[in-house]
Parts: structure tokens; sequence; C-alpha cells
């Protein structure tokens, strides 16, 4: 068992205000003022942070034929480092409500599937950059855009139309040749209770990487959330990154337990994903042990 190095606090309460900020927003649909502004919004927290900031504008075209103004947001902390970590989220939200019983078109406010993932970046990046606690390496926070305007039933393409600014990435780094030594993404990491399983394609393509973040949640108390245990493979943001970028990434996602009905939580890509299912305990829970993964990662590289 390694031995945890001392890392800065991961400030749950701060987190839960990010996550909050962008709901109030509005469902962050492409092509709608809510998302410019929280586009906006999250561009000027990171620079205000002191990270450098890419803007990656793309214009994908839906699997239903709509063309998107799409822009992945890219945030470098120690930029000028060799060895880097790469962190992602994506940002968006689902234009409609299909799994809800009564408003299925209406746009998913995405507490959870999206805001959770990049409320805990947003921690993440002021924490690293105001601690005290030197970081060793660079860390590269990509927020990817028109991941969630897909459809399983169809969509001809191997993704259903889904990940479209993290497939557009993986095509086109924001920096020529890029690479890091891994990647993590995090996909609904807010809920009460959530459950996170060693993710099926997470382990395939990154066996070492979950090893090493589930081992250290473990240590640090989180083994109620991360689950030690394989779970299904899930088509995700994850996917291009490993396999167009050639960089191995994990996905912590909520997975639920036991349950026949249901993959994810209950309210998933329902008009019910707002700020009533966001626990700071979850996101506390996440957002240390990425910190400590940060941390130990910057002792090796001393």
């Amino acid at each position: 068992m390694e031995k945890l190095v001392a890392s800065p606090a991961f400030n749950a309460d701060s987190a839960f205000q990010f996550v909050k900020k962008q709901v109030e927003f509005g469902a962050r649909v492409p092509n709608t003022a809510a998302h410019r502004a929280c586009g906006d919004y999250l561009v000027s927290t990171f620079k205000r942070f002191g990270l450098e900031v890419t803007e990656q504008n793309f214009t994908p075209t839906t699997y239903d034929g709509k063309k998107l103004t799409a822009r992945n947001i890219i945030a470098s902390f120690n930029p000028k480092a060799t060895k880097r970590i790469l962190l992602t989220s994506h940002w968006d939200s689902r234009p409609f409500s299909d799994q809800d019983s009564v408003s299925k078109m209406k746009p998913v406010l995405a507490a959870n599937d999206g805001a959770s993932g990049v409320g805990v970046l947003l921690e993440i990046a002021r924490v690293i950059s105001f601690s005290g606690n030197k970081l060793n390496l660079g860390v590269d926070i990509i927020l990817f855009d028109a991941e969630d305007w897909g459809n399983s039933d169809k969509a001809t393409d191997k993704f259903s139309g889904f990940c479209l600014g993290s497939q557009y990435w993986a095509a086109n780094k924001h920096v020529p040749n890029y690479t890091a030594y891994f990647g993590v993404l995090m996909d609904m990491v807010g809920a009460k209770g959530a459950t996170f399983p060693k993710e099926g394609y997470s382990v395939s393509m990154a066996d070492g990487v979950v090893r090493n973040i589930w081992g250290i949640a473990s240590q640090l108390g989180y083994s109620n959330y991360f689950i030690d245990k394989v779970g299904p493979s899930i088509t995700d943001d994850h996917l291009p990154v490993n396999e167009t970028a050639k960089i191995p990434m994990v996905d912590i996602i909520h997975i639920k337990q036991n349950d026949p009905e249901r993959t994810f939580f209950n309210q998933w890509h329902t008009a019910h994903d707002d700020m009533e299912n966001i626990d700071p305990k979850t996101l506390k829970a996440v957002g240390q042990t990425l910190i400590q993964v940060l941390y130990q990662e910057s002792e090796v590289s001393v």
C-alpha cells in the first residue's frame, strides 16, 4: 500500500456552489444563450485562477442533422511541465428529457449529468492554484462540449450521436502531439449515495490507472463510493481519448448497484436532474481522491 503524501483539502461547499452557479444559467444546451453565458463564465473562472485557457471552437452535426456552435474549454495548470495529467468532464446539457415520464421535450438542467463533474474540476483548479502545496506536474482540464445530444435508438454511428466534443478533441488536440501520463473523466459525480464501480472500458484500456485511483480512494476512506468491482462498459467521453488520442483514461461514473431497471441515477435524462440531487459529500469523495492522485503523482515526478 502506497503511503499517502500531504495534499490540500478539497472544499465540498465551494464545489457545490460551482455546480449551483452552472445550473442557475439554465439548461446549457448548445446554440442557446444559457450555453454561451455559462461557457463564458467557465472560461473567466479558470482565468481568474491563473490557468492558461484555450477555447476550441467547432461545429459538429448532430444525429438529427442540426449544426451546433460548440466549444471545448481547455484550462492548463503549469503549462510548461513535461509530465501532464488530463482531467475532464462535459459541460453541456441534454436538449430533451427523454427518460422523463411527463416532460420529454424539456431540456435537462443537468445538475448531476454534467455540472457536477465541472464543479469538481473548478474546485480542483482553485485548490491547486492557490494551495501552498507545490504540484510538480502539469494538469490539463478539458470541459467537453456537445456530449449529450445523442440517441441510441436513432443514431447510426458508433457513439450513438454522443461524445461529439471529445471525438473532435481527440482528432484535433489543442497542442500538436499532446500527450498525458493518464486521464480521468468524471460523469454524474454529485448524487447522494453515488456508487462508482470500475467501469468496464476503463478496466480493459487503463487498468493500472483504475487500480491506482480506486486504491487511493480506499485509503482515504471512500470505498463506499469507489466500489471494488467491475461494472458495465459505458460509451462515454473517455473512449475517443483512449482510442483516438491514445491516452489511457478512466471514467468515474455513477452506476447503480443491483438495480436491473436503471443503470444510472433515478433522475438521469429527466427534467428533475436539479440541485436537489447534489450532495457535497459525494463531491468531496471524488474531488479529494483526485487531488490526492495528483499529489501522489507529483511526488513521483520529483
